[in-house]
This record gives C-alpha cells, structure tokens and sequence, in this order.
C-alpha cells in the first residue's frame, strides 16, 4: 500500500514540475516574442507597435529576466524622445504603458516599483501641460471661427 502511494505522490510531482516547466518555458518565448517584435516596431519608426511590443513582454514578467527591464527601458527612451519633440499625448502613452504594465503583474509583491514612480513624476509633470495645449487649441479654434464668421458677415452686407 506504502509503495502505491509513492508511486502516486511521485507521479504527481512529476507532473506538477512538468506542466509548471512548460509554463515557464511559454512564457519566456511570449517574452522574448513580444520584445522582438516590440523592437522590429521600433525601428520601423512604428510608435503604436513599439508600444504594444514592449507593453505586452512586461506582462509576461519573470522574475529576474533581464528581457523585461530592457523592454521598460525601451519605453522610457519612447516616451522621453516623444517629450522632447513636444509630443506630449505620445509620451504620456508610453509612460502610462509602462507604468501598467507593471501593476497588471502584481501577485506576491509588484515589480517595477522604481520604474511606477519615476512614470509617476513624469505623468505628473506631463499632465497639466496636456491641458493647457488643449486649452490654448480650443481657444485659438474658436477665435479663428469667431473671425472667419466676422469676415462673412462683412461680405454678406
């Protein structure tokens, strides 16, 4: 009876080891796929793609995997290139992407806490200056509308 049960008991761990190594092993091939295909993007000078590219290998975070925190940092050069050529709605995707990324792999503890604070202060930053740009477009269409209406009125009369 003893001998049936080890049996059993190392059947079942035998098991368990296998199908946590084949999860593993998926999830570091989605890693390095997404990463891939995050930098193919990126040198094609596709922003969207990059993004998703890097966004979606963190999501597929494994602890210590040097992959992941080449895919934050190649978010982090988007967003800082995008704020520097006053794209701010761009660089305020990538760092939000970024930021996500590593709160959707929250389990035992969050990864990435430096990377969510320095997103943090940059969003922070970034935020009223959005603002104020589409505050400063508005007014400056209404103007422009308020002027064109003026003109036609003066040439209808």
């Amino acid at each position: 009876m003893t001998e049936r049960i080890a049996s059993i008991v190392v059947n079942a761990v035998a098991i368990t080891l296998i199908c946590l190594l084949l999860f593993f092993a998926g999830t570091l091939w989605r890693l390095h796929d997404q990463f891939a295909l995050g930098e193919e993007a990126f040198h094609r000078g596709d922003f969207a793609g990059a993004v998703a590219g890097y966004e979606s290998a963190i999501h597929m975070y494994i602890p210590f995997n040097g992959t992941v925190e080449r895919s934050a940092q190649q978010l982090w050069t988007i967003a800082e290139a995008s704020e520097r050529q006053g794209n701010i709605t761009r660089a305020l995707i990538a760092y939000r992407a970024l930021r996500s990324s590593f709160y959707a792999d929250r389990w035992l503890v969050t990864p990435g806490m430096d990377w969510i604070a320095r997103c943090d202060a940059r969003i922070a930053v970034l935020v009223p200056l959005q603002k104020d740009r589409y505050t400063w477009t508005f007014l400056h269409q209404q103007q422009h509308f308020r002027s064109s209406l003026s003109a036609g009125s003066a040439r209808s009369v």
